[in-house]
């Protein structure tokens, strides 16, 4: 199977994988300007931007990390991983009813804007750029991985070198990109989202036609399985599986990750209403749980087909997956697998850009407040997607000149550290009316996420064997919130 996806085949799969994607950012560039670029001209279908959220939310680790770890054992095992998107559901119900009003009160375009009218610009000015570190960093890891990978089975083979394969694998997100923004993203989401849901749909009936089942053979394989476990209650707070512990992160996470995040939120506000932004946010969440457990179903179902014809798990879990795919099932699974490889990698890493220019325009350049020219706006956008395009590039080789996973593994980690403050500074704002001292606003969101670090890297031997995995979020936004009261006083009546 492998040797008929040669390199030459794969290669072009994805030229016209891009040329369709190319072609959709035509026509909904063709007379894009500032306000298309930035929020569509708050005029995206909500029922678009709720599919096109799926692909974004999915990256190309997720693609083939969820599959993998079903078997692996220890943290997320099994299907636990559903216990953290249930509390999914709980943080969507928050950014529904708490954060999109907010921002769609405040007819922001950058969220971060509100803490700008709420804290000061200090507040604001720290939080936005919280935002840019860890979606630079974040957008860099995931595009690091696809370039991986590019250049291993589709340009190495063609002596291209590795930076050239970078350039390339950012120069395509850029020109799909770059006149549009989000009015072309919302579109080229939504063919990502199908694309990457077809791969997993596809490989799954073809592990069926394998063993020779259907769908309720296969359901009747999971269930009787030792990866069928979904609810973890036996282990307490030290287990990292624990029911209440995963619900809580989950929430958390979603709450700062996707409400707090302006990646994510650009496209919500670029909904019609505020109606209609609820609305996507209804059918996004449940989708997107349908989807977790679609990935968790296939996961099994590789361990299984893999015991079944005898196949060696790989150490490194994630690559059963691709393992499978392309080696042991139709040609067909292999094409739509590296298309929905492509797909998830790029439906986070293109919408990264576009909000990354969108932050720094808006945040730090007032593009929204200058009295310049519309045509002067337009071409200073320009050299900040094109800036962002070459600092993502920079970044991309330079996590290969390091060579050590575990170190890139960590920078991508210590980015989610960034989120802490986010959470505080939105949480003291929403909860408080106090107002904060400005000279002291940056010392106490660097400081909050230095400490959690140290924390949580010793919480086993000082808090008797406690890990806090994913509720890191957690005590690193309580720390910030603790720092913003002692600087803050009672607001003036």
């Amino acid at each position: 199977m492998l040797s008929q996806l040669t390199p030459t085949l794969i290669l072009g799969i994805i030229a016209a994988y891009f040329l369709l994607l190319i072609t959709i950012s035509y026509f909904t560039g063709r007379n894009a300007g500032n306000a298309e670029f930035f929020l569509a001209g708050r005029q995206s279908p909500w029922l678009l931007v709720a599919v096109g959220m799926i692909g974004a939310t999915l990256s190309g680790v997720t693609f083939i990390s969820i599959p993998g770890v079903v078997g692996a054992g220890g943290e997320n095992q099994a299907f636990s991983y559903m216990q953290m998107v249930f509390g999914y559901l709980l943080g969507y119900l928050v950014i529904a009813h708490v954060l999109l009003p907010l921002y769609y009160k405040n007819n922001l375009t950058s969220i971060y804007g509100y803490l700008e009218k709420r804290l000061g610009v200090e507040a604001y000015k720290t939080g936005a750029a919280y935002f840019l570190l860890s979606r630079t960093i974040g957008a860099s890891f995931r595009l690091y991985l696809v370039a991986i990978v590019l250049q291993h089975f589709v340009l190495g083979p063609f002596g291209v070198p590795f930076i050239a394969t970078v350039a390339i694998t950012i120069l395509l997100i850029w020109v799909y990109t770059f006149k549009g923004g989000i009015n072309t993203i919302v579109w080229t989401d939504t063919l990502q989202t199908a694309a990457m849901l077809s791969a997993v749909g596809l490989t799954i009936f073809s592990i069926g036609k394998a063993m020779e089942t259907d769908l309720a053979g296969m359901a009747s394989m999971i269930q009787s399985s030792s990866y069928s476990q979904l609810f973890f209650f036996e282990g307490g707070w030290n287990d990292p599986n624990n029911f209440f512990k995963q619900f809580i992160s989950g929430a958390l996470i979603t709450i700062v990750m996707t409400g707090l995040d302006q990646d994510m939120m650009q496209k919500n506000l670029s909904c019609r209403s505020l109606r209609d932004a609820q609305k996507n946010m209804y059918v996004f969440s449940s989708v997107l749980v349908a989807a977790k457990f679609l990935f968790l179903s296939l996961g099994a179902l590789l361990y299984i087909y893999a015991a079944s014809i005898g196949l060696q798990v790989p150490e490194r879990t994630d690559e059963l997956y691709p393992m499978i795919a392309l080696n042991h099932l139709p040609a067909a699974v292999g094409v739509l697998f590296v298309i929905g490889l492509i797909a998830a990698a790029y439906s986070s890493a293109d919408s990264a850009l576009t909000a990354l220019t969108t932050s720094f325009c808006v945040d730090f350049l007032g593009m929204e407040k200058s009295g310049a020219e519309e045509q002067d706006k337009q071409r200073t956008r320009l050299y900040v997607h094109i800036g962002f395009s070459v600092l993502l590039l920079i970044i991309i080789v330079a996590f290969n000149a390091l060579n050590n996973k575990d170190v890139i593994s960590q920078l991508f980690k210590a980015a989610g550290y960034t989120y802490g403050p986010l959470l505080g500074l939105f949480t003291f704002g929403l909860l408080t009316t106090r107002r904060l001292s400005p000279k002291w606003v940056v010392p106490v969101c660097v400081a909050a996420p230095v400490l959690s670090y140290v924390i949580n890297a010793n919480s086993e031997a000082w808090l008797m064997g406690f890990q806090f995995g994913f509720l890191i979020i957690a005590l690193n936004g309580l720390i910030t919130f603790g720092g913003l009261w002692l600087i803050s006083a009672e607001a003036e009546a």
